[in-house]
């Protein structure tokens, strides 16, 4: 199990990330736009360096939603592998069955 802080931290990044989605994409697509004058580009990327850090999706780090385990995630699934054997050993997992050979 991960540390209940690093978990909440990611929450925080996750909650904060859709406040500011609408926002971060007008300033980036004004910021790229070259046809607008370069005063108001400028300008819009300044106002984007001033939203706040955590606002950014990149700093979202994938965690297993049973676990909150950050290695080896299956996006599919929003699991850890371990997690996510677990449940299907235990058949909890339609159509996913233990292989054997």
């Amino acid at each position: 199990m991960a540390k209940k802080s690093a978990i909440e931290r990611n929450r925080r990044v996750r909650r904060l990330a859709k406040r500011y989605e609408a926002k971060r994409e007008r300033l980036k697509a004004i910021a790229r736009d070259t046809s607008k004058p370069v005063e108001e580009r400028f300008a819009a990327q300044l106002k984007l360096a001033e939203l706040p850090r955590n606002s950014a999706p990149t700093r979202i780090r994938n965690r297993c939603e049973v676990t909150g385990r950050p290695r080896a995630y299956y996006r599919k699934v929003k699991m850890s592998r371990i997690a996510l054997r677990n449940l299907a050993s235990h058949g909890l997992v339609p159509g996913m069955v233990k292989s054997s050979w």
